[in-house]
C-alpha cells in the first residue's frame, strides 16, 4: 500500500504530467493571468482550459480569484517556477547522456566497419 506522502507527490507529478498544464504552469509563474488571456496565448478552447485548470487547482499548484466578471489565476508558490526549471535541467541532462551514448556507439561501429 502507498504511504499518503508518495500518494501526494505522485498525485503533483500526475498534475504536471500533461502538456497544456505545463504550458498553464510556465505562464503563470510568469505572472497572474486571467482565463481570457491564457485563453488567447495558449490558443484553446474554454473547456479544455478550465478542465486543466481544475486539475491544477485540485492539487494545490494554483489559485483562482474573481475580479467583477474575470477570473485570475496565478501559483500558489514560487517553488512551481523551480520545479519546471529543473525539470527543463533534468531533460537537458538526460538528452545529453543520449547524445553521448549515440556517438560512442556511432564511434564502436565505424571501429567495427574500418578493422
Amino acid at each position: 500500500m502507498t504511504a499518503p506522502l508518495q500518494q501526494m507527490k505522485a498525485d503533483l507529478f500526475k498534475a504536471m504530467g500533461n502538456p497544456m498544464r505545463i504550458q498553464v504552469l510556465e505562464l503563470l509563474c510568469e505572472r497572474e493571468r486571467s482565463v481570457g488571456e491564457m485563453l488567447v496565448e495558449l490558443g484553446v478552447g474554454a473547456s479544455a482550459l478550465s478542465q486543466q485548470l481544475g486539475v491544477l487547482r485540485g492539487t494545490g499548484l494554483v489559485l483562482a480569484r474573481r475580479e467583477a466578471s474575470a477570473v485570475y489565476y496565478s501559483v500558489t508558490s514560487p517553488r512551481v517556477a523551480d520545479l519546471l526549471a529543473v525539470g527543463r535541467q533534468l531533460r537537458a541532462d538526460l538528452l545529453s547522456l543520449q547524445v553521448e551514448m549515440l556517438t560512442d556507439l556511432r564511434a564502436e561501429e565505424d571501429a567495427d566497419s574500418q578493422g
